[in-house]
This record gives C-alpha cells, sequence and structure tokens, in this order.
C-alpha cells in the first residue's frame, strides 16, 4: 500500500530533491509558503518550503526499492524508526496540508492571536512598543491598542511586524 514518508534534504536543496525523485516516477510533495524576506532595504514575498529540508514522497514499502532514495541528487535521507525503516506519516496529514493551499499553490499561514492578547511589535516606528491585539483587518494587516504618551492609541500594523510575548 502506498503511504507517504519524509524525505530530510540537504540544506536548501528541497526543490532539487523534489525534481530527482520524480524524475524516478516517485509522487512527491512540497508543501510552500509565501514568506516575507527583507534584505538591504527591500522587501519581497517569496514561496518558500513550508518544512525547511523536509518533503514528502510517496511509495509502497513491500514493493518499491525506496533505498534508491537515499542517493537521490538533494536527499539527505529518509526519516526513519528504530530498525532503519522509513516511517510513515500518519494518514491524513499530507491531505490536511494540501487542503490549505491557496489557488497560487502556496499554504496559507495566517498567525492567530486571540482579542486582549499581549503582542511586541518588531519592525517599523513602533518597534518594541507592547500592545494588545484587537483584530486582524485582513490577510495582511491587524489592529493593536498601543499606549503611548499615557493613553491608549489604536495603530494598524503589518501581520508580520507582531509576535506574541513569551
Amino acid at each position: 500500500m502506498d503511504r507517504w514518508y519524509v524525505v530530510h534534504s540537504h540544506a536548501g536543496a528541497e526543490a532539487n530533491a523534489a525534481r530527482h525523485l520524480q524524475r524516478q516516477d516517485y509522487p512527491v510533495y512540497l508543501p510552500r509558503w509565501r514568506k516575507r524576506r527583507s534584505h538591504a532595504r527591500r522587501v519581497e514575498w517569496i514561496a518558500a518550503p513550508l518544512f525547511p529540508r523536509y518533503l514528502f514522497v510517496r511509495f509502497d514499502i513491500e514493493r518499491t526499492r525506496w533505498r534508491a532514495i537515499h542517493s537521490t541528487v538533494g536527499v539527505s535521507h529518509l526519516i526513519s524508526v528504530g530498525g532503519g525503516l522509513p516511517a510513515p506519516v500518519p494518514d491524513g496529514i499530507v491531505e490536511v496540508i494540501r487542503s490549505r493551499e491557496a489557488e497560487n499553490g502556496l499554504i496559507e499561514i495566517v498567525p492567530h492571536f486571540r482579542r486582549g492578547e499581549t503582542v511586541i511589535v518588531g519592525e517599523g516606528p513602533f518597534l518594541d512598543q507592547t500592545g494588545l491585539f484587537e483584530r486582524m483587518d485582513d490577510s495582511e494587516r491587524v489592529t493593536i491598542l498601543l499606549s503611548l504618551l499615557g493613553r491608549d492609541v489604536r495603530v494598524k500594523v503589518p501581520i508580520h511586524a507582531i509576535r506574541a510575548v513569551a
């Protein structure tokens, strides 16, 4: 019976490993998400692996010559259990991940904060300010309540600019 297994790739080689596994006729799934990348005062959105260095491959352990996966370009090894056999992914996990893909094929990651939860701003003019999460306006902006100069002020900031206070 075909099952999904996890491949551990070399650093930054997920797509290369996926391509070479597909050339060997293995069904492969490399979930990706829309990631914000900042570099030299430039911000861009890229498609990045959801699980860096990991991807899924599907095969029947009884009928497939799966050991060849270990010598595939870009692959470090299959995630295995004690006896050296690859560990199957629990049924339904890959399907749940796939169900969260948007039309563009990328997984939508929406941080979940509860109303009243304390958050800290990690960039921009409100850097290092602590506030209370109020609401998410859309997929990119949130409203938080900051205490500035002795009064509470509602401000809108990009979702990627806040994080929960530990």
